[in-house]
């Protein structure tokens, strides 16, 4: 990895394939069985009101194998990923070591986050992409009215975030311009100074934290109303046992937490391709020489 330049997710992927490919196989494995929940507790509820207990056996070692793998991964993944946030590290202080120390110091702990990105917002954007695969599939099956539901609630999430989609990216980027100099301005020790780079920290979060707030509360009523639609149909235009009908509101819910897993990657993204460009700029990132 010390050698890998530039400083982007590819070059990552490229440098650890084997490191980071078996924790995406476990994750792929785990992903695999979960979304076989819903289905089996459906089956599981059938079977137990008719005496059955074999659909209740499968469901309970499903279970079981998911809290193995789970934990298995949990204690590789703590010490593969951060092998590669060492070796990213020295290869960052390297190339930017004719910086500022503030810009260094910035930018070293900026590089952590493309680690975080595969470790943390990759396996759950592999678990969503699987659980929205399986839910359209599982849905339409059941009736065409709710597959084409979670489409229509699918397409109005991404217009959402996408509406503010520069705003993240133009507010990421002036605090990140902040971050790069807190260094120099806690060196200057005057406490007037400090006291404005933190406002100016704080108000870039406020500005950040409101657009978060506004987009996600419109995406989460998107979702509520295409849960309870098909909550509704389920119960009053199709005729369904009770496990089916628990079967359909929980791939509906499913689908509702995998749908709120895209805007949120596609914001991470947003935030690392600006931190790529600046790992990649061999030189100090200012707007009109000052902090934004």
């Amino acid at each position: 990895m010390h050698e890998v330049k530039p400083f982007t997710i590819k070059a990552l992927l490229g440098a650890n394939k084997l490191l980071i490919g078996f924790t995406w196989a476990l994750v792929l494995l785990e992903n695999a069985l979960i979304v076989l929940i819903p289905l089996f507790i459906g089956y599981a509820i059938d079977g137990l009101l008719q005496g059955d207990f074999h659909d209740f056996y499968v469901l309970s070692a499903i279970l079981v194998l998911i809290v193995a793998l789970v934990v298995a991964r949990r204690i590789y993944d703590t010490r593969a990923f951060g092998t590669i946030r060492v070796n990213l590290g020295l290869s960052v202080a390297e190339k930017l070591a004719h910086l500022p120390i503030s810009t260094r110091n910035a930018r070293l702990d900026m590089s952590r986050e493309l680690v975080d990105f595969l470790e943390n917002d990759i396996p759950p954007l592999m678990t969503a992409i699987i659980q929205l695969v399986a839910a359209l599939v599982i849905l339409t099956s059941a009736h065409l009215g709710l597959g084409l539901s979670a489409i229509v609630a699918g397409i109005l999430i991404i217009a959402a975030y996408g509406a503010a989609h520069s705003q993240f990216v133009t507010t990421n980027a002036a605090l990140n311009n902040c971050k790069e100099q807190q260094v120099d301005v806690l060196e200057q020790g005057v406490s007037r100074s400090i006291h404005a780079y933190l406002q100016k920290i704080n108000l870039k979060e406020i500005k950040l934290s409101d657009t978060e707030a506004i987009v996600f509360g419109l995406i989460f009523l998107l979702l509520f109303i295409f849960v309870l639609f098909n909550l509704w149909l389920a119960t009053h235009s199709l005729t369904l046992t009770p496990g089916s009908i628990f079967t359909i509101v929980s791939y509906s819910l499913e689908f509702l937490d995998a749908a709120i897993l895209l805007p949120i990657t596609l914001q991470t993204w947003s935030r690392l391709s600006e931190i790529i460009q600046r790992l990649n700029t061999p030189a100090p990132i200012k707007v009109n020489g000052e902090i934004q």
